[in-house]
């Protein structure tokens, strides 16, 4: 298709209401481990596994995610006894989804987390184990000066020490499984505001207690940990390391062979939208995972921090839209442009590791930046072409549950609140399916 067919093809897709899982509560799109980590503008496990419904008749199939974020791909192939890889540069979402695909053995997990817990219990008391110089907290001192920007030090000093405990863990599985419910309760801990998804303080919020805090989210992991290992078939949970295959990594780089995966399932990070390094920044500096967190954000499709001046944009689509941003920002305009070369080496590598009949699924919105059209859906459709695909389906969905703000103010292009804000960001979506023949 050329662009004014892939307009077209766009212009005459209806909503399909039955990919809106309007449904699903809470506790289904939370189930198992998919409520280990707090992540933003994570997709539903229902809807990777309706398209595994939909393309896998294999029992033995592989299925990947270049953008594995919080794992929900990685997890429902799990669930299903596939075979299942992929990568993620964000060293937190590597974490999360290491943790939340293994299925453990509920009494032996059980176990280990009361240990851990009668470890920590007397943490802040007086006469406990925050005044017993034996326990030493560990707190990154490169960071020190970041850490003490979010954390009062009663705080800091008695995270640091559920850190010591956490680091002794020899068995990874186990540790894997702490180090994720340690990272998700910073936010809650720390004096970042807890209904902001950007890095602002609030100086007046009452932190809730890490002991608390940690406490309570362990026991739900346990839960969700419990229901995910009674539906894993037992050669996975036998042998989980022939079954996952996830990498830190760029998603242009998947970590296996040509023609080895069935299907691909992942939802990109949005030029427009999150810096993802900055919103885990909390788990980033108290688990050291990056020296310079400037450095770090350069390594991140979508930053605002990349640019390109000797790669060429291969799509019309994409280029216009760049053209279109020029006048109202260079800046933004190189932004967008490194974004989309980005995405068409993300399909090149996704064409490759396809076998034939297998099809690639990208999940992606269409917003409005300081008055241009973003159509990042049109853009991926073209370059999937390039890519070497046949443009096989196109599904629109309402996106009711999706964890996004919603408004943008269409002067400044940031983010508002729905009384400030004049364009909806990301009212709908779309699942764009390409086919390797």
């Amino acid at each position: 298709m050329g662009p004014n067919e892939i307009f077209e093809w766009f212009n005459q897709a209806p909503i399909d209401k039955t990919w809106s899982f309007t449904n699903c509560k809470p506790s289904d799109t939370g189930k198992w481990t998919h409520g280990y980590h707090r992540y933003p503008a994570k997709f539903i496990p229902q809807l990777v596994e309706r398209l595994m419904d939909e393309y896998l008749t294999n029992g033995n199939a592989s299925v990947n995610d270049p953008f594995m974020g919080c794992g929900t791909t990685i997890v429902s192939a799990i669930s299903r006894g596939f075979h299942a890889s992929g990568t993620d540069i964000n060293k937190v979402a590597y974490l999360m989804t290491g943790a939340k695909a293994k299925a453990i053995h509920p009494d032996h997990l059980e176990k280990k987390v009361k240990h851990f817990l009668s470890e920590i219990c007397n943490l802040g008391e007086k006469d406990g184990l925050f005044n017993n110089n034996q326990i030493h907290p560990h707190i990154p001192e490169r960071h020190l000066e970041k850490i003490d920007y979010w954390f009062t030090e009663s705080t800091r000093d008695e995270l640091g020490k559920i850190l010591s405990v956490i680091r002794k863990e020899d068995e990874s599985v186990i540790k894997f499984f702490l180090l994720v419910a340690f990272s998700h309760v910073l936010k809650t801990c720390s004096i970042w505001s807890q209904s902001s998804t950007k890095p602002i303080r609030d100086l007046n919020k009452r932190s809730t207690l890490p002991y608390d805090a940690i406490k309570r989210h362990l026991l739900k992991m346990l839960r969700g940990n419990s229901q995910f290992y009674d539906v894993v078939p037992s050669d996975v949970k036998n042998n989980p390391d022939d079954y996952l295959n996830i990498r830190i990594g760029s998603a242009e780089e998947q970590p296996v062979p040509n023609n080895s995966v069935d299907l691909i399932v992942s939802s990109s990070p949005y030029v427009t939208s999150y810096e993802y390094a900055d919103l885990h920044q909390l788990s980033t500096l108290w688990l050291d995972l990056a020296g310079d967190l400037k450095e770090y954000r350069k390594e991140f499709i979508g930053t605002s921090y990349k640019h390109y001046d000797h790669k060429v944009l291969k799509g019309q689509i994409a280029s216009e839209i760049v053209s279109n941003m020029v006048p109202k920002s260079k800046k933004k305009a190189k932004e967008i442009e490194a974004f989309f070369i980005d995405m068409q080496e993300v399909f090149d590598e996704s064409y490759r590791i396809l076998r034939p009949t297998g099809r690639c699924c990208f999940v992606i919105g269409n917003t409005k930046l300081k008055g241009v059209d973003i159509l990042n859906a049109e853009a991926f459709a073209e370059s999937l072409q390039y890519a070497g695909f046949k443009l096989d389906k196109l599904i629109k969905r309402e996106i009711p549950l999706k964890i996004l703000p919603q408004k943008r103010d269409e002067k400044t292009g940031r983010f508002a609140s729905k009384d400030k804000a004049d364009s909806e960001a990301y009212p709908t979506e779309y699942i764009v399916i390409g086919l390797k023949e």
